[in-house]
Formats: C-alpha cells, sequence, structure tokens
C-alpha cells in the first residue's frame, strides 16, 4: 500500500527544514524562550571602552528572557537615560557611562543587578 503524499513517506533521503519534532530542535527552542521573573536573574551592569574606538559603552548582561522582552527593556532605558543603545544576543548596550542610573532603574523593575568592573 503505497501513499501519495510525499511527507507521509518515511524513506527520504534529504529533507531541509526537517518536521520539528527533533528533540535537538525542541531543546534550543526551549533555552532560547527562557523567560524567568525579574527578581531570578542576576544582572550585572559595566561601563567599558574596549573595541569600541575610545567611546564608553554601558553593557548589561546576564538576562535569561526573551528577546521581545529585552527590547521593549531597551526601549524604556534609552528614554530614560536620553541616549542610543542596541540589543546583542542576550546583552544590552547603551551609549554613555549610565551605571548608576541603569542600577537605580533596573532594581525599581524588580531585577537582580549589580554594578561590575571599575
Amino acid at each position: 500500500m503505497s501513499s501519495s503524499n510525499p511527507k507521509s513517506d518515511k524513506r527520504f533521503v534529504y529533507q531541509e527544514f526537517g518536521n520539528g519534532s527533533s528533540p535537538a530542535l525542541e531543546r534550543a527552542v526551549e533555552r532560547g524562550i527562557q523567560d524567568l521573573p525579574p527578581n531570578q536573574q542576576n544582572v550585572r551592569i559595566q561601563a567599558t571602552r574596549a573595541g569600541r574606538k575610545g567611546k564608553t559603552v554601558t553593557v548589561i548582561t546576564g538576562f535569561q528572557t526573551k528577546p521581545e522582552t529585552l527590547a521593549a527593556l531597551l526601549k524604556q532605558l534609552k528614554a530614560q537615560c536620553g541616549t542610543g543603545g542596541t540589543v546583542k544576543e542576550t546583552e544590552i548596550e547603551i551609549q554613555g557611562d549610565h551605571k548608576q542610573k541603569i542600577l537605580e532603574i533596573l532594581i525599581k523593575l524588580g531585577y537582580k543587578a549589580k554594578i561590575s568592573g571599575g
């Protein structure tokens, strides 16, 4: 008994995107969407100039949340600091040295934040 639907045929040689039930793919999706509440995240704030042509940037690391949440937080921090910034993977970069101001904002939002480095 042969099926006319090629997707139901289990004898394929190459499949580009998979059927979505791969255990490795499921783990990767779970890891990327892990969204902890702010009070369970240990966030570090550091001002650095390394690799930025002498410009000071405040880097906030340690987030374990969705990219959408990071984007919303970035927008709020940029507005509060009156400057630009970006999200790079799970880090937020804010232009200028705003360690103390960002620390106060994150603590008000419920994050466990600390200033690290000099």
